[in-house]
């Protein structure tokens, strides 16, 4: 009977444990975002009559979606539903751009850069990577494109 309840009591406090949210690291921040998933894809869309969760990005922004397999697998059977992601994302991928806008073009300090010919340096192909937690359903589908 003792061995059974240290059992229960193990099996309790590992569950207790694994419900916790882990710590962010300095580099990163918990965020919570609204918007559609597609594959390992995410865009956020804001809901309609709803305020943004977070009003530092953009809608239409897209994030690459890393995590655990049975959250992204549940994530992803949601496709065509709107979600609402919570996770880990890097400080500097939701950082606004530094420098003056000038019409088209952006002024910053600092040496030049070389001009983007690379096709790994396209704006397109970096997608910052959000390291999803949590999700939630939300009961609007995903607007068409």
């Amino acid at each position: 009977m003792r061995t059974l309840s240290v059992v229960v009591f193990l099996i309790g406090s590992a569950a207790a444990f694994a419900a916790q949210e882990r710590p962010v690291p300095s580099d990163s921040t918990r965020i919570t975002l609204t918007g559609c998933a597609r594959k390992s894809l995410f865009v956020v869309r804001w809901r309609e009559d709803h305020e943004p969760v977070t009003s530092e990005i953009a809608e239409g922004r897209r994030f690459r979606l890393t995590g655990r397999k049975d959250v992204l697998n549940d994530v992803k059977k949601r496709e065509g539903s709107m979600v609402q992601l919570t996770g880990l994302v890097r400080k500097n991928a939701v950082a606004p751009p530094q420098g003056i806008s000038v019409g088209r073009v952006r002024i910053g300090l600092g040496s030049p850069q070389q001009p983007i010919s690379d096709p790994a340096r396209t704006p397109d192909m970096y997608q910052p990577i959000f390291d999803v937690e949590s999700y939630e359903l939300l009961p609007e589908p995903c607007p068409e494109k």
